[in-house]
């Protein structure tokens, strides 16, 4: 009879323990994948945005352009002459893009600041180049006098008929690139696919490397000539864009470029990358501080303007998931507690008899707690497995998402706008979705995460039982004696 008993109740207890442990195991293996999903959702904006500025940046410096109001956004003037009659001519105008231009000597101060491991500048233009010819029409006179000129000698009445002017206007980017210091910026987003890159000697030197998608709708080729503003640059590589879409149609090298926009040692944007991928916000403070009138701008700033699915995943990552997570492990944690409670009042006899046979209620609290810590335990391991799992088969999937990057505006100074697109007139970017590959990538921390709460479940579903053991006394085992 007594053994009989015996197994029904190590069975009551295995089934609880089970109960309990799978809970917990549940809830924590929750929190893992949700916790390596929202970190794969940071990895594959961070790989979006790489597409804006360049590998290895961490954050811009840049300054807002002023408002047309205060001489911001000039328009681009022309000079032609209509008495050259139908000669061709041709006319460039080389501007920078987006923002006001930053003394170059700023790249120095950036550099200089604590957790910069590094800076470079480099200036972002816009070239609207016009070509054609005016179109000398037939001059008809009118019967009957001239044109009165205030006094003096008149002039042969009539009207032109048939004339005009034919002109052909071509927008394109151009991006100025510090040849010395090619490690940051938009340049290292593409990778050169044909001829080669630029020599770190080649600061002054009339050469340029020209987007693949650029090259192929002019029918440039390496050791083909472009001309900006009168100057002749040889092409000297062809460049594919990791991304699909290039920061800038072409580049040449940073004093090449400050030349041909009077922008002598002038830069429009600063690309930093920090000692620390993590101290990235203090970066960011301290260059705000020391560097008066420049904003600067970090992935985490740029953030908003990804739209897509990619956005859509990540936003139920971190609102959804995360919720989620913590509904399921508090269910998880008062269900321990409570199927803790139950066990031990279902051994009321037992804890009543050791007792009356000299333990104290400090020692049975105690092997509640030590009990219930290894319900939790198992559960942590269990989630752990589980969690890790998931993460795992989530990365072999690799579901596509696709990010829209919508334009960020043109020098506004915002969130976006010192990160934005080198290309596009008035450094706009203009909308393009790109296809990422979600992983789930799995950290130490969240590991030391589903530990602790692991460790959490245990004391929790403890400190339930252990209340309710303290409260047993001898004479409830005596009533529980059949």
């Amino acid at each position: 009879m007594f053994l009989t008993y015996l197994r029904r109740e190590l069975r009551r207890r295995r089934k609880a323990a089970l109960v309990v442990a799978s809970g917990l195991a549940l809830g924590i293996a929750l929190v893992i994948v949700v916790n390596s999903v929202s970190s794969g959702m940071q990895q594959a904006q961070g790989k979006v945005l790489e597409s804006l500025y360049g590998l290895g940046t961490d954050m811009t410096v840049t300054k807002a352009a002023p408002p047309p109001s205060e001489g911001g956004s000039a328009r681009p003037r022309f000079n032609f002459d209509a008495e050259d009659g139908d000669e061709k001519q041709s006319n460039d105008v080389v501007m920078p893009q987006g923002f006001q231009t930053l003394a170059s000597s700023t790249v120095g101060e950036v550099a200089g600041q604590s957790g910069v491991a590094s800076a470079v500048g480099g200036l972002s233009l816009t070239v609207v180049k016009v070509d054609g010819e005016f179109k000398p029409g037939e001059f008809k006179p009118r019967e009957g006098g001239t044109v009165g000129g205030g006094g003096g000698g008149g002039g042969p009445q009539g009207e032109v008929r048939g004339g005009g002017a034919a002109f052909d206007v071509n927008s394109y980017t151009v991006y100025g690139t510090d040849t010395a210091r090619q490690d940051l910026g938009p340049l290292t987003s593409s990778k050169i696919t044909d001829g080669r890159a630029f020599k770190t000697t080649e600061t002054d030197a009339e050469v340029a490397v020209v987007d693949s998608a650029y090259a192929k709708e002019k029918k440039y080729k390496v050791g083909s000539e472009v001309t900006i503003k009168g100057t002749k640059f040889e092409i000297i590589g062809i460049a594919t864009a990791d991304s699909g879409d290039a920061a800038a149609n072409l580049y040449i090298p940073l004093k090449q470029a400050q030349t041909l926009s009077d922008s002598k040692d002038k830069v429009t944007t600063v690309y930093v990358q920090a000692d620390d991928s993590q101290q990235i916000d203090a970066v960011k403070s301290a260059i705000q501080e020391n560097i008066a009138g420049t904003t600067v701008t970090t992935s985490a700033d740029l953030a908003d303007t990804v739209s897509g699915s990619l956005s859509t995943a990540s936003d139920l990552a971190t609102n959804v998931g995360k919720w989620l997570s913590i509904a399921v492990l508090v269910a998880a944690f008062v269900v321990a507690g409570l199927l803790t409670m139950s066990a031990v009042g279902r051994r009321v006899q037992e804890f009543g008899t050791l007792k009356a046979l000299g333990w104290k209620s400090g020692r049975v609290t105690r092997q509640v707690v030590g009990e219930a810590m290894v319900n939790g335990l198992v559960g942590g391991v269990l989630g752990i497995a589980v969690g890790v799992a998931g993460a795992y088969a989530l990365t072999a999937v690799s579901p596509s998402l696709t990010a829209q990057l919508g334009a960020a505006g043109g020098g506004g100074g915002g969130a976006g706008g010192g990160l934005m697109r080198a290309g596009g007139p008035g450094g706009q970017a203009a909308d393009k979705a790109v296809e990422i590959a979600l992983t789930a990538p799995i950290s130490a921390a969240t590991i030391a995460l589903a530990v602790g709460l692991a460790v959490t479940g245990g004391l929790i579903a403890g400190a339930f039982g252990g209340w309710r053991a303290s409260r047993l006394r001898p004479a409830d085992a005596l009533r529980r004696v059949e």
